[in-house]
């Protein structure tokens, strides 16, 4: 009797044990998760810190031509509308969106030769440039964190407590279709 009741709590204890892994192993995922985010989020703010002081240059250039100026603010406008947001899936969205304006901004820097030639312009522009190869960088180490954590709560054993405490899978940090498109290039044939 006393051997079976033994045998009972050592079962219970290995089962008490293997339930605080599994929890454990779960809470550092979704940590690793908002922390991956998080540091996306810190390069999305340098980006729009910039593209405040791009606006500023850019003003300069334009007594006539707007476009670009318009382009460049609304991006500084879409990223103020979401600043506030905690929730990842709706800074994603206007991060791509950004991502497109910034692409319009530099395909169309070529109509101002003045503004081409402006060391704070090149110099900001590099800037961007950085901080999105960070971006991109950042946002495959984010959707390699994702992946780790959706695989794991949908694995045996962590599929039998992950599903009781609300740990749901996670979207990825996708590109925005326009980048998916097929670039034509002219090599003037």
């Amino acid at each position: 009797m006393v051997l079976l009741i033994t045998a009972l709590e050592i079962i219970l204890v290995v089962l008490a044990g293997v339930l605080v892994i599994i929890y454990n192993t779960l809470v550092s995922l979704r940590n690793n998760v908002s922390k991956a985010w998080a540091n996306i989020d810190v390069l999305l703010e340098k980006r729009h810190d910039l593209i405040g002081r791009l606006v500023e240059t850019v003003k300069g250039y334009m007594n006539y031509e707007r476009s670009l100026l318009v382009q460049i603010t609304a991006m500084r406008t879409s990223w103020s509308n979401v600043q506030q947001d905690r929730d990842p899936q709706n800074k994603m969205k206007a991060s791509n969106q950004i991502t497109a304006a910034l692409k319009t901004v530099i395909a169309n820097r070529e109509n101002y030769p003045d503004l081409k030639t402006d060391n704070t312009f090149i110099e900001l522009m590099q800037a961007l440039t950085e901080i999105e190869d960070q971006i991109a960088d950042r946002r495959e180490f984010y959707n390699d964190t994702v992946n780790i954590y959706n695989t794991k709560i949908k694995v045996i054993p962590y599929n039998l407590l992950s599903g009781a405490l609300h740990y749901a899978p996670l979207q990825y940090f996708s590109a925005p279709d326009q980048d998916r498109k097929q670039v034509d290039v002219d090599l003037g044939r």
